[in-house]
């Protein structure tokens, strides 16, 4: 959607209520007037089409009893969870989802998977994991164009939907929410030694039939 500048004349009082609440949530004043008055005209917003999204991923996610632990900031495009790995002195592995203002050609975000670690071993485990994902999902996800890339304890692929489809808010959240504790599942059982390589793509594959998790 795009902006313009306005003059408005505002009370004074008014005004530092509105810095007051914009301070405390996190924004600036000009979108959190522009985020009120949608809500007066009942419009939506990038900023509340993603809140919504964020706030039903929390939803489910606190839902799922997997030990993730959402954390949400208001107005914000990125949302954290965290996780341990089930792994010797249980490393903290982290979920960013950051979802973009306009989405681009089906592409709506992308989805970070970092962790930190001195360990070689558990950093070749991670690297074999990540390659493998991305391999299975070579395999098996014709339907959209998935971008991944892999830095220095960083993984990140790109949050798809179908573009013929109108997806409400909720479903958006739900196949994240769906999608990162399948990972996040499959990812702690390959590193602990409790599923190898096929195990991981036979638990994909029957997620995928089912239509759990298509992001």
């Amino acid at each position: 959607m795009q902006k313009s500048l306005y003059s408005l004349m505002l009370m004074d009082d008014v005004v530092r209520a509105i810095d007051r609440l914009a301070l405390q949530q996190n924004t600036n004043r000009s979108n959190l007037v522009n985020q009120i008055l949608a809500e007066y005209v009942s419009m939506m917003t990038p900023e509340k089409r993603v809140s919504n999204i964020f706030k039903s991923i929390e939803d489910l996610i606190n839902q799922c009893g997997m030990n993730i632990v959402p954390y949400v900031s208001p107005n914000q495009m990125t949302m954290s969870l965290k996780s341990s790995l089930e792994y010797k002195y249980r490393p903290t592995i982290k979920y960013e989802v950051s979802m973009y203002r306009t989405p681009q050609q089906g592409t709506i975000g992308e989805l970070n998977v970092v962790f930190r670690t001195q360990s070689e071993e558990l950093i070749r485990a991670m690297t074999d994991f990540f390659r493998l994902w991305t391999g299975i999902e070579s395999v098996y996800r014709h339907d959209v164009k998935i971008s991944y890339a892999l830095y220095d304890g960083r993984f990140t692929r790109s949050i798809n939907i179908c573009p013929d489809r109108n997806y409400t808010n909720e479903e958006v959240g739900d196949n994240i929410s769906s999608y990162i504790q399948i990972f996040d599942k499959l990812v702690k059982g390959y590193v602990s030694g409790s599923y190898n390589s096929r195990d991981v793509e036979m638990i994909y594959l029957e997620y995928y039939n089912k239509g759990v998790g298509l992001i």
